[in-house]
């Protein structure tokens, strides 16, 4: 027996000593996070609100489009808990439905992202060759564009409403994924277990979807979650802007760019929508960050 092998073997059982016996790598992660507390404010912020969006029909006081002419601007009361608008629509009502569009625009957007960037990085860092010159260099274009510019140009071709604005948002994130599966292939397929999946015949289809991918899966995961809390952005700013959402839908991007126009008259309207945005996406951020540290067993010693 080499000195090499020795060597490899006893740093195995020193590895294999340090992590506790009988413990999955999916039960140690998720002790981790549980332990990771920011991963858990982040989480908390984010299930909360995700409830209050499932069940904003049933909790909402008032219908979101009904409108209330006696009470325009009315401010925060028992009546009306954040205020509401120049039409009288109650400002809660329309924040909760508005929940639902956030979550659906941001999470079916990056969806479909992850469902056509992973498999072409995948392809592309595994096969190499015309196919990854060609769709790299071609991502790359799309890269140089800012993603909001990137966006609104779609958006312009498409028009307004969830579903342009669903695909526009992914069109924007596809390059990330592709480009981020596309380096994690790299460093993956060198290794001795894909070397040893080749040595013995398995096909090229079932190296990249049965071998590699499990392994950058946990990457993906981060960076979706990272990648929702833009896509939740990136659509507020559309609707900011009336690229988005058009109303009298309840788009949060929109509430504050009307509400902005009444900052002196009324500025719950812009302040409660924009605290909104800001919530989710912090969440978003802050449980991305805990996914990445429990998810890596290099951090997780260190929580």
């Amino acid at each position: 027996m080499t000195v090499e092998v020795r060597e490899t073997r006893r740093r195995q059982r020193i590895d294999t000593d340090e992590q506790p016996k009988g413990e999955s790598l999916r039960r140690r992660s998720i002790r981790a996070l549980l332990r990771h507390r920011s991963g858990m404010v982040g989480l908390v912020i984010t299930l909360v609100l995700l409830v209050l969006a499932l069940l904003a029909p049933a909790i909402a006081p008032y219908d979101e489009l009904t409108m209330h002419a006696a009470d325009r601007f009315h401010s925060p009361s028992a009546t009306y808990l954040l205020g509401t608008d120049e039409f009288g629509r109650d400002i809660l009502s329309r924040i909760l439905i508005g929940a639902r569009i956030s979550f659906s625009v941001g999470f079916i957007s990056v969806s479909i992202a992850t469902a056509l960037g992973v498999p072409i990085g995948l392809i592309a860092g595994y096969a190499g060759g015309w196919f990854d010159g060609v769709t790299m260099r071609f991502f790359d274009a799309l890269l140089a564009f800012p993603a909001i510019l990137l966006a609104i140009v779609i958006m312009a071709i498409l028009g307004p409403g969830p579903f342009p604005a669903i695909m526009a948002i992914a069109i924007v994130n596809i390059p990330t994924f592709a480009r981020l599966t596309r380096g994690n292939v790299f460093a993956e397929k060198e290794k001795d277990y894909v070397e040893a999946a080749r040595a013995v015949g398995v096909r090229p289809r079932r190296i990249i979807f049965r071998t590699i991918l499990p392994n950058v899966v946990s990457t993906q995961l981060v960076h979706m979650t990272v990648s929702a809390a833009a896509a939740i952005l990136l659509e507020a700013a559309l609707s900011y802007l009336g690229l988005g959402i058009p109303p009298p839908a309840p788009s949060w991007g929109s509430m504050v760019s009307i509400g902005q126009d009444y900052l002196r008259q009324a500025p719950w309207y812009g302040i409660f929508p924009g605290l909104a945005i800001t919530s989710l996406v912090m969440g978003l951020y802050l449980l991305g960050d805990g996914l990445r540290d429990a998810l890596d067993p290099r951090r997780q010693r260190l929580i």
